[in-house]
């Protein structure tokens, strides 16, 4: 479903959403809300009414972020802020999930800018906060920490989202369109697939050990070569979980042994 435009009610709603997420305003939870595309392409094809084709662009974004991490809270590119632009401009313009990345990077590069503003903007009320603290002040204290830091990420988030939405999607869009089936867009969904593929590499360097290469590629093979019987995610999943229960119980038996 590809809509014209987007309405006042669903930038503003984004851009709301893209706020209480980047200020932490929904409680410790929304860290992680942050750093994962899903949530944040779930409720734009909610707000959108599409929210099918929006988890097929989000989960393309999400390979790509799943080898950052954040030393110091501070991420090379914002996850919510750019699936909150590079999926909504997607369903716009009926580009392809690996077209979609291509967009969600730079968006979220320009995204990291603006966090990196909030905590400058943060240190004046850290300033306030030590002074609260030496005054043994409770209700200071909540102010600092919870109230004054939540009011400044709405006051970044909530226009600069809605503009880029309401006035810049649309016209995004119409230019991606007209541009759709060329040569840039065969260029776009061949880099867009390469960075979901250097996002997958990432996670396996971070986390991954040469030992357990084996079951990555086994993995692999099995979707190539089983492609044709259309089995679904969670079939592999229950797959791979039996075969991840068998290995703890073999290495576990042997190392008792």
């Amino acid at each position: 479903m590809q809509h014209a435009s987007l309405s006042v009610a669903q930038s503003l709603l984004i851009a709301l959403w893209v706020a209480a997420v980047q200020s932490r305003a929904l409680g410790y939870s929304t860290l992680m809300l942050r750093f994962s595309p899903m949530m944040t392409g779930f409720i734009v094809g909610l707000v959108m009414g599409d929210v099918a084709q929006a988890m097929k662009i989000t989960a393309a974004i999400q390979l790509v972020y799943m080898g950052m991490i954040a030393p110091g809270g501070a991420m090379p590119s914002e996850p919510a802020v750019a699936t909150s632009i590079a999926v909504p401009v997607a369903l716009l313009s009926g580009l392809k999930p690996t077209e979609a990345i291509a967009i969600a990077v730079p968006v979220g590069m320009l995204g990291s800018y603006l966090y990196q503003l909030r905590f400058y903007f943060n240190t004046f009320i850290i300033r306030l906060t030590d002074k609260f603290a030496s005054e043994t002040n409770d209700k200071g204290l909540f102010l600092g920490i919870i109230v004054l830091p939540t009011i400044v990420s709405f006051v970044l988030y909530v226009p600069l989202i809605f503009v880029a939405l309401y006035y810049g999607a649309p016209v995004i869009a119409n230019f991606t369109a007209s541009l759709a089936g060329g040569k840039i867009f065969h260029i776009l969904s061949v880099i867009g697939g390469g960075l979901a593929a250097l996002g997958i590499a990432l996670i396996l360097k971070v986390i991954g050990k040469p030992s357990f290469l084996v079951f990555f590629l086994l993995a692999y093979f099995m979707a190539v070569s089983l492609a044709s019987l259309k089995i679904n995610t969670v079939t592999y999943a229950i797959i791979g979980g039996i075969v991840a229960y068998l290995y703890v119980m073999f290495t576990s038996a042997n190392a008792e042994a």
